[in-house]
């Protein structure tokens, strides 16, 4: 008898590999059965990486590359071989820069030129980790409007540099398929919202920053302050859905599950037997340690507004059910815990 004949395994790239969101995508690729190559600014992150993601899959079939948004160098090399790619690499800020192209420049170059070489290279698909913040702000839109995947963020509203730079660098995306791709590949967009769920390791997504703030006690009362949330695992699934189900060409999918306020998330918490405020800190009491707090500034503008976004084309198309506000907050704040991020004060 012969042997039977192995299936060859597909690759796929993983830009930004050491980020919160990335991490998680290796983890479901390598369980899936891919090969995983993932990009970093610098090697002295892959043992640290691997080490994560060794916790939840096999990591034989993970190899990292060098790779920056800003430059041409190396990007044709890491494409090689590659049947997919999934662009996670941004930057994100913790304040707002005094320039906004510090942000909006590499997130726009970066996409441009994980697409460009992809295209080149002759990759099936791109997924590319967009945001909420492409479609919802910079409007003046009735409270029950609701946004979906059609709408886009206004560019020219008063909006900050994380927000115009998601906005600019999925737009480059999209008019690079329009205007230059050539040959047979195609783009998927991923939007999530703010990402919570467990960590993999001591580093966390920006939006966590707002649990491990609770769990260490910063906060004496909640601002009026909210966000349309996902969970990372959902995030992933996501990606990978969009990687590889024909419907999901050439489309966008918000990745949400609810709008939460500050208060609803330390709400949860404080159940689970952790020392969080359940009160709501008063508005004029924002905006003087806004004067003070580079971080609150970032809020600030924020303030009692809420974006009802419609999670509807994930589910039916993507088929993915995300998991609820408090699994992904209770996830996040056990594994803080796990890995010293933080030590709560606890009830």
């Amino acid at each position: 008898m012969s042997a039977k004949k192995k299936t060859k395994k597909q690759m796929v790239l993983v830009t930004g590999a050491s980020g919160f969101i990335a991490k998680h995508c290796i983890v479901r690729l390598l369980n899936e059965g891919y090969i995983v190559r993932g990009s970093l600014r610098t090697q002295n992150k892959a043992d640290s990486v691997r080490a994560a993601v060794a916790t939840k899959a096999n990591t034989d079939d993970l190899s990292f590359v060098t790779l920056d948004l800003m430059s041409d160098d190396g990007w044709d090399a890491a494409m090689e071989g590659c049947d997919f790619v999934q662009h996670v690499a941004s930057p994100f800020p913790g304040v707002e820069p005094n320039d906004e192209n510090e942000l909006i420049v590499p997130a726009r170059e970066g996409a441009l030129r994980a697409v460009r070489t992809a295209a080149k290279a002759g990759v099936k698909r791109v997924v590319l980790t967009s945001s909420m913040a492409a479609i919802a702000y910079g409007h003046d839109r009735p409270e029950d409007y609701v946004f979906d995947e059609k709408d886009w963020s206004n560019t020219d509203g008063k909006i900050g540099a994380y927000l115009k730079s998601k906005t600019f660098a999925e737009r480059a995306a999209w008019d690079f398929m329009d205007t230059e791709a050539a040959g047979d590949m195609e783009l998927s967009v991923i939007n999530p919202g703010a990402v919570l769920g467990p960590l993999l390791d001591g580093s966390f997504s920006t939006s966590g920053e707002l649990v491990r703030k609770l769990l260490r006690g910063d906060v004496p009362a909640c601002p009026e302050i909210g966000f349309s949330c996902v969970d990372v695992r959902d995030i992933a699934d996501a990606h990978f859905a969009a990687m590889v189900m024909p419907v999901a060409a050439g489309r966008r999918y918000l990745c949400i599950e609810s709008y939460a306020w500050m208060l609803d998330i330390s709400k949860i918490l404080h159940e689970a037997g952790y020392k969080t405020p359940i009160k709501k800190l008063p508005n004029f009491a924002v905006h003087i340690l806004a004067i003070f707090d580079k971080t609150v500034r970032l809020i600030k503008t924020g303030l009692g507004k809420k974006e009802n976004c419609s999670n509807e084309r994930l589910r039916t198309e993507l088929g993915i059910e995300p998991r609820s506000l408090k699994e992904m907050t209770l996830s996040m704040a056990e594994t803080m815990v796990e890995f010293r991020v933080v030590t709560p004060k606890m009830r």
